[in-house]
């Protein structure tokens, strides 16, 4: 089974995903959404540090403080770089890292501001910032989340973020409002708690002239897309599943248009981008699904780890779905994946981040940071090893550029791996802070989104 480099398998596929007037982001330049182009984790094209230490100053182009909490990732469009941001009017945020199964909810339902940034990717200079609103949040979120979880998304012409039930908002890049829009109680907890409240994390994707939200939450959960020009929703379809918080994928099909696969519990999946109809469903997933759904060539690559809601389900699964499935697709078993499954694996799932495919290889980082390479024609795990010593979180996505993976741990520690079977570390580099939003990769800088600060890290 072929694996492409990222590069040459974003390229052709970008004309199609984009709206038709807008300029297509350049890899290795742009980071337009949640985890860069295709929701790849990949930045190829320049050279990347591989040792840096922000207390000593060393490696770092720049470091600016942003207020606020917030786990949003930073987006890159040319020299632009986009944050959100959550401020309270009072307190200080609480926020509880580490391994742990509380599932408890954060008290600070006090007003917020919440706010949408651009720096000068150059030089760490704020450009502007906007207040898209102030308001008390509607929902609690969980301790080691945020009030500003889902990541913007851009074309290069427009900013969109979504600050949960606070709404959909869209700038242009210079920051003047273009519309916002409603988008209803984005309730999320457990989905076996349904008291619980912790908060919304889905983020916007962008595809031809449309916005995409799912909103896996716990009354009525749905799909909807939103006109990019005018903010109108397009369409709304109601999604059979429970609460989760995966990003979706948008891909361009040979012959069907743009489809939306999503990640669930019930409802792994696609849709199409036109209008929103069902193209093929398949249950089987863990509770709580978090990564975003993942594009090679040939596969969808899909993965959950919580405990699933059914016995007969697979624990911690990885699915290797076939870009030709279509209609209801039986539930796959490792014995037999079935016509539309190229295979299963069990035990191998990722709970909170995204893996990452990177030179012809799977890479899933789990929460306690172990971390394993998996082979793509056959999903049999080639090695695993442990990043750190155990006693830290990992949540942030992993991301990869010039032959190396940077995975993050919560407590702000980044281990460069060079790219390949034998997970060798390179180094182990602090960044002073929390971190957990996943970095971007642009024009040779790391950027991070620290509990305080965007850190810009580079060579030179």
């Amino acid at each position: 089974m072929r694996v492409r480099p990222a590069s040459q398998l974003l390229l052709p596929l970008l004309a199609a995903v984009l709206p038709a007037q807008a300029e297509p982001p350049r890899p290795g330049t742009d980071w337009p959404q949640f985890r860069g182009i295709q929701a790849s984790g990949v930045g190829d094209g320049t050279p990347l540090p591989s040792e840096w230490n922000v207390a000593e100053d060393r490696g770092v182009r720049w470091r600016t403080a942003v207020p606020g909490l917030s786990h949003a990732s930073p987006i890159v469009w040319g020299n632009r770089i986009f944050v959100a941001t959550a401020v309270p009017s009072e307190g200080d945020p609480e926020l509880k890292i580490g391994l742990y199964g509380a599932g408890d909810s954060a008290d600070d339902m006090v007003e917020h501001s919440f706010e949408l940034w651009c720096l000068s990717l150059e030089r760490g200079d704020v450009l502007w910032r906007q207040t898209a609103a102030k308001a008390v949040p509607r929902f609690k979120r969980h301790t080691k989340a945020s009030h500003a979880n889902a990541t913007p998304v851009t074309d290069g012409e427009s900013v969109v973020v979504l600050f949960g039930s606070q709404g959909l908002f869209c700038y242009d890049v210079d920051g003047t409002l273009r519309w916002q829009a409603e988008v209803g109680d984005l309730d999320v907890g457990p989905h076996d708690s349904l008291d619980l409240e912790w908060g919304f994390a889905s983020s916007p994707v962008i595809a031809g002239n449309r916005v995409i939200v799912q909103a896996d939450i716990k009354n009525d959960p749905y799909l909807a897309a939103w006109d990019l020009t005018t903010g109108e929703q397009a369409w709304r379809t109601s999604r059979d599943d429970l609460t989760g918080w995966a990003t979706p994928t948008c891909v361009a099909t040979s012959d069907d248009g743009i489809h939306v696969v999503v990640n669930g519990c019930k409802h792994m999946g696609a849709y199409r981008l036109e209008d929103g109809a069902e193209v093929w469903r398949m249950a089987g997933g863990g509770g709580l699904p978090i990564p975003t759904p993942l594009v090679t060539d040939d596969l969808y690559l899909l993965t959950s780890n919580h405990r699933p809601i059914e016995a007969s389900h697979p624990r911690k699964p990885l699915f290797a779905v076939k870009r030709s499935a279509e209609g209801t697709l039986p539930l796959p078993s490792e014995a037999e994946p079935g016509e539309h499954v190229a295979w299963l694996k069990a035990r191998v799932g990722n709970y909170i981040q995204t893996p990452i495919v990177y030179r012809g290889l799977i890479y899933l980082c789990a929460a306690n940071g172990i971390l394993s390479v998996v082979d793509p024609a056959s999903g049999e795990r080639i090695k695993r090893q442990r990043l750190g010593e155990g006693d830290t979180g990992f949540s942030a996505s992993p991301v990869a550029g010039d032959g190396k993976l940077y995975f993050t741990s919560e407590e702000g520690e980044v281990f460069a791996v060079a790219a390949g079977a034998e997970l060798e570390v390179l180094a182990q580099n602090p960044l002073g802070e929390i971190c957990m939003a996943t970095p971007a990769v642009a024009s040779g800088t790391l950027v991070f989104r620290t509990l305080g600060h965007v850190v810009a890290i580079a060579d030179g």
